[in-house]
């Protein structure tokens, strides 16, 4: 769609076409071919703006699951439920482009149309956030700095797509239409949860890919403090959107009626410097080296564990043959198991007494592995 856009586009000013353009004058004379028309490209370029929201967030998702599941000790909750909500998300947001358009002049039907299709991927999200809060129901959660942000993404996911149910009706997006309301909504989606999805896959495979440990208790700070700030930067912004205070105006003097506004603003602003400056110490956070055995994706019987014998600066994750895979990687928590993880390079045998199932386990012993 974009491209569809930019070349229609180039056409128009190249080539003297009028897909845009209501009108075109060259050397002040007007052209025969009139008739464009400049929504056209809006309509073209949120056909693929609005569901590029939802597909840039499948890998924060993907990240948050794998991540929760390691830290919660439990399989992922509906897991299968989870893989499917992945490819209806993806199909329903190919059709909530027009969601941004309904202020345009659009036919009302056309627009009811739309916010059926678009308050429907609401459906594939809550199963989403419906299977991460089942899976830490009653776990054996761990809070490490990963986790606290995968917890953290499925806040703001939460936050932000309550909102996003007001901007999808057509009736009640008119008001809050092209205000800091958007503003607020769009950055709680698309900014911080998208962003707190990174943070999580990094203190959660940093020590997997360097060999280092990150310093945890500046972890927890710099969530923390990130999480307080993001909320105290974009939470007033959906009170001075429903104040009706438009975005992309840089000054507000010639407009009165927003002085209300102003303190709301400095507070934003405030929250935003102390976030910034959070952001910038946590990137100087101290690591130090560690064995292959206290990596935490060792530690924790991660499934992603990448079962090499350290940390290896080599492409691939093994330095000889690839492991055999026995059964599936999210073996967390099984009855009368003594340790709450099964690898899944661990193959069942059996033994003479009964029949009985007997775990036999390609990996050597954790003495050996120390």
């Amino acid at each position: 769609m974009l491209l569809s856009a930019a070349l229609l586009l180039l056409l128009d000013r190249s080539l003297g076409t009028s897909f845009y353009l209501s009108e075109i004058h060259i050397g002040g004379e007007a052209l025969e071919n009139m008739g464009g028309s400049p929504i056209l490209f809006q309509h073209l370029f949120w056909f693929l703006g609005h569901p590029e929201v939802y597909i840039v967030l499948l890998p924060a998702l993907g990240i948050t699951s794998e991540i929760i599941a390691t830290n919660a000790r439990k399989p992922i909750f509906g897991y299968r439920a989870m893989i499917g909500s992945i490819p209806r998300s993806a199909s329903s947001a190919s059709s909530c482009g027009v969601t941004t358009m309904f202020v345009t002049g659009m036919n009302p039907f056309l627009g009811s149309v739309f916010v059926v299709t678009t308050l429907s991927i609401a459906i594939p999200s809550a199963v989403k956030v419906f299977n991460y809060i089942t899976t830490l129901w009653k776990g054996n959660i761990v809070m490490t700095p990963a986790m606290l942000f995968s917890i953290g993404l499925v806040a703001t996911f939460i936050a932000g797509g309550l909102t996003g149910i007001i901007l999808a009706d057509s009736a009640l997006d008119i008001p809050v239409h092209d205000t800091y309301f958007v503003v607020a909504h769009f950055h709680i989606v698309m900014g911080m949860s998208a962003i707190f999805g990174m943070f999580a896959g990094i203190y959660h495979w940093f020590p997997r890919m360097y060999g280092k440990m990150m310093n945890t208790r500046m972890g927890y700070v710099h969530f923390w403090v990130t999480f307080i700030c993001a909320f105290g930067v974009f939470f007033p912004m959906h009170f001075i959107g429903l104040a009706g205070a438009p975005r992309r105006y840089y000054d507000y003097t010639a407009f009165l009626m927003f002085d209300n506004a102003i303190d709301l603003n400095v507070v934003v602003t405030l929250f935003a410097i102390t976030g910034a400056l959070a952001r910038s110490s946590s990137s100087t956070t101290s690591s130090t080296a560690c064995s292959a055995a206290l990596l935490p994706c060792r530690t924790l019987g991660a499934a992603t564990r990448w079962s090499g014998p350290a940390w290896l600066s080599m492409h691939g994750n093994w330095p000889g043959k690839d492991p055999e895979v026995y059964r599936w990687p999210y073996d967390y928590s099984k009855p009368r198991k003594a340790e709450d993880f099964v690898p899944s390079r661990t193959c069942r045998t059996r033994t003479g007494e009964g029949g009985e199932p007997r775990l036999a386990s390609s990996l050597p012993s954790p003495t050996e592995r120390v």
